[in-house]
């Protein structure tokens, strides 16, 4: 019943844990220090709490839990802060961290008692698995945060009843007289948590590129991270029945854990990349999933095998030669010790150590805190120390090629020279050159920005949408910095005079103005413009400032984050920072996606700005991307209207010291009409068309969801033209007195 109890008690905890970390990124941003502060709570909770409430009964702390659980989904929208959010989540991660020493009080106490705990620890990491699946692919991909967090007080709820009932009278409480194991196990343990914690760290951000940071994959790597830790833990628990020195095979273990990082190390960042996949010639995303799952196992069983059955033999190794030994009291400190280890491994491999001397130098380290871990508890150490040294050197570092094209990596080996390839704090980013000239800008393994033409063009297009658009844009915000030829365009508008640039990843701008500089007009070093390194959507959130502009470039919608700047509660946001008669332009991608998540993104936009437009940016005649544009009016009744006469002057053909007109024929556009000619649409137009679309809502992130199936999917000719088949001139957008309203017509007439 135990080991039923500890499955339960974990996939509740699970389930909890993915909930509140989407719930928390919309609050307080998605950077790596906020989220750092907040996994700090997380585990630190979970440490205090199996040291200070093991004497509770389980059913108590079920109980609890699950009032916690409905409190949090309640209150995390209030929260302002990482550290007010990080005080939300103490109290029920305290009474998640006590659940298992709890239960390790009902082990019998006999010589099989470490195997009894480690057995507990397996079940539960085996519950933190079938949650993890079933809140990644199913509850939160269905339903939402609120439907998955229901499913989890039921859990709690069924677990504190099964408690009440098979657990009828604590366990005997022994003598604490002898309190078993030393110090060297207990640092060894820790050792062995840093280890697991700074590698998973590491090892998620590349697999992420590799596979395509989706929110499915997370949830697979998790899973697989969580599956190897179970299985791992259920064998040293075996193996502890039998054992006659389990400090020696605790020592052997690390060793062994040191060998399996060098391999992991060298299969993600010099071996997988460049399997010859093309992860595109299936159009069925679930074909994808099994491949991501099989590369997954590969490179990540190893070693997370090892520091399963590190937990249990550490139990063993300091269970003393008596009976008397309370068994959630030694449980609850080897649980605490490596989970102090694990929140020292994450926080320091993600916070520090990946953007000072990146992945292969923190792999190295770990590799060699591993074999540290082991020599403490190993006599004759000599023997194994310079084998063990040249385990370092066989860490390769991370493939350029991978930084620049993520999951498409080995099909465009060979193409193009990676002229710079860098870890930042959040993301990676790099730029490529090609033999013609072309330059390219990658975020997150994703090709994001670029110099060739129809990149140009939507970069532009936003850039000079949002200022033209609006009769006086003195300040404009750009979320975004990518390349920074948006913010380029913005800046070179005259009536520009404060421009502020948001942008998460603190090596994107200096990456921008390092290669971008001619394109984006060297914006990063114009006077009027401010750069903040924050989340776009934190940012939103907690500044006082109002914008005549706002500009939303976030990364593709199935990368997942990127839906929290899609969201009806976002957009509501931006609307109340918009002066009177302000506009909002944002990017919407019509590959890799399908037209349920773009439809979303539209009809979500469209609830906030009901007299939203579109503007396309076809490729070879078909859709390839578009602009949605939102305007506050100055009243209810005054929806936007465009002065094509007054573009001509606004553009500054007659100003020789104007660059809009250079901005705008650098990418085919060589006077207003054609830029408003990419008009695609609006929201009285398509209301049939988008009759269903799922709205994408903080509380269900739709649209990442949708995306993310549809990540294969080569439909962006189908959804535009569909689009299109709704559109038609709107004779009250636009208005001449000098014959231009024709021109337009013609020119829009000629795109169909």
């Amino acid at each position: 019943m135990g080991v039923l109890l500890a499955f339960g008690s974990g996939a509740a905890a699970l389930i909890y844990e993915i909930v509140w970390f989407q719930l928390l990124e919309l609050v307080i941003g998605s950077t790596a220090v906020s989220l750092g502060i907040l996994l700090a709570t997380f585990m630190g909770g979970m440490c205090l709490g199996s040291l200070i409430l093991r004497r509770l009964r389980l059913y108590a702390l079920e109980l609890g839990i699950a009032i916690c659980g409905i409190l949090v989904l309640f209150l995390m929208p209030f929260v302002g802060s990482a550290y007010s959010a990080a005080a939300c989540l103490l109290p029920p991660t305290l009474l998640m961290g006590a659940t298992l020493p709890v239960l390790a009080r009902h082990v019998q106490s006999t010589a099989d008692d470490a195997s009894g705990m480690g057995f507990l620890y397996a079940a539960n990491i085996a519950g933190g698995v079938f949650g993890c699946l079933l809140s990644g692919f199913y509850l939160l991909r269905v339903y939402d945060v609120a439907t998955a967090t229901y499913v989890a007080v039921a859990i709690n709820l069924t677990v504190s009843a099964l408690a009440l009932v098979a657990l009828t009278r604590p366990a005997s409480d022994p003598s604490p007289a002898r309190q078993g194991g030393d110090s060297v196990i207990y640092l060894a343990i820790a050792l062995s948590g840093l280890c697991a914690l700074g590698a998973e760290a590491i090892w998620t951000r590349t697999l992420s590129l590799l596979f395509g940071a989706s929110v499915y994959t997370f949830a697979i790597i998790l899973a697989v991270f969580l599956t190897g830790l179970g299985i791992g833990s259920g064998i040293g628990s075996l193996l502890c029945r039998s054992l006659a020195q389990p400090r020696l095979a605790l020592g052997c273990c690390q060793l062994l854990a040191a060998v399996a990082i060098a391999w992991t190390a060298y299969s993600i960042s010099a071996s997988l990349p460049y399997w010859p996949i093309d992860p595109s010639i299936s159009s069925n995303i679930w074909f994808n999933f099994e491949l991501d799952l099989a590369r997954a196992i590969w490179a990540l069983l190893p070693p997370t095998l090892l520091w399963g059955a590190s937990f249990p033999l550490a139990l063993a190794a300091s269970r003393p030669d008596t009976r008397e030994q309370d068994p959630s009291r030694l449980f609850a400190r080897i649980y605490a010790a490596n989970t102090i280890g694990a929140i020292i491994g994450a926080l320091g491999a993600s916070l520090l150590l990946v953007a000072w001397v990146g992945s292969q130098r923190t792999e190295q380290v770990l590799i060699a805190v591993s074999v540290i871990s082991g020599l403490l508890l190993l006599p004759r150490r000599w023997l194994v120390m310079a084998p063990a040294a040249l385990l370092v050197y066989t860490v390769p570092p991370i493939s350029k090629l991978l930084i620049a094209y993520g999951r498409y990596a080995a099909t465009w080996a060979g193409k193009s020279e990676i002229v710079y390839a860098g870890e930042g704090i959040n993301s990676s980013v790099a730029v490529a050159k090609f033999p013609n000239g072309t330059l390219t800008f990658h975020v997150a393994g994703k090709i994001q920005a670029s110099n060739v033409a129809r990149d140009m063009r939507l970069q532009r297009m936003l850039g000079h949408l949002t200022t033209l658009t609006v009769a006086n844009p003195r300040s404009v915000l750009v979320i975004g910095c990518g390349a920074g030829i948006t913010a380029g365009a913005v800046a070179i508008d005259p009536k520009v005079e404060h421009e502020i640039i948001v942008e998460i990843e603190p090596l994107v701008p200096q990456a921008a103005a390092k290669y971008f500089s001619e394109p984006n007009f060297d914006v990063l070093h114009n006077p009027k413009v401010q750069l903040r390194i924050d989340d776009g959507r934190h940012y939103v959130l907690t500044t006082k400032e109002h914008f005549d502009g706002i500009t939303v470039d976030p990364l593709d919608p199935w990368v997942k984050g990127a839906a929290n700047l899609y969201t009806r509660e976002f957009l509501e946001a931006i609307k109340q920072h918009l002066n009177p008669g302000g506009v909002v332009t944002m990017y919407i991608q019509l590959f890799e996606t399908n037209q349920d998540a773009v439809k979303s993104s539209i009809a979500t936009f469209f609830e906030v700005f009901p007299n939203g437009t579109i503007w396309g940016n076809p490729y070879q005649g078909q859709g390839h991307d578009m602009v949605l544009l939102g305007q506050l009016p100055e009243s209810n009744e005054i929806p936007l209207r465009i002065n094509l006469d007054q573009m001509e002057q606004r553009v500054g053909y007659r100003d020789d010291s104007s660059k809009m007109p250079q901005s705008l024929a650098e990418v085919g556009m060589n006077s207003p009409v054609d830029l408003f000619a990419t008009y695609a649409g609006r929201a009285l137009d398509l209301k049939q068309w988008l009759q269903g679309a799922a709205i994408n809502r903080d509380r269900n992130l739709r649209m990442q969801y949708l995306a993310g199936i549809g990540l294969n999917a080569d439909d962006s000719a189908a959804i535009y033209a569909g689009m299109l088949a709704y559109r038609s001139f709107p004779e009250d957008l636009f208005f001449s007195a000098e014959g231009r309203v024709d021109s337009l017509r013609e020119a829009i007439r000629r795109q169909r």
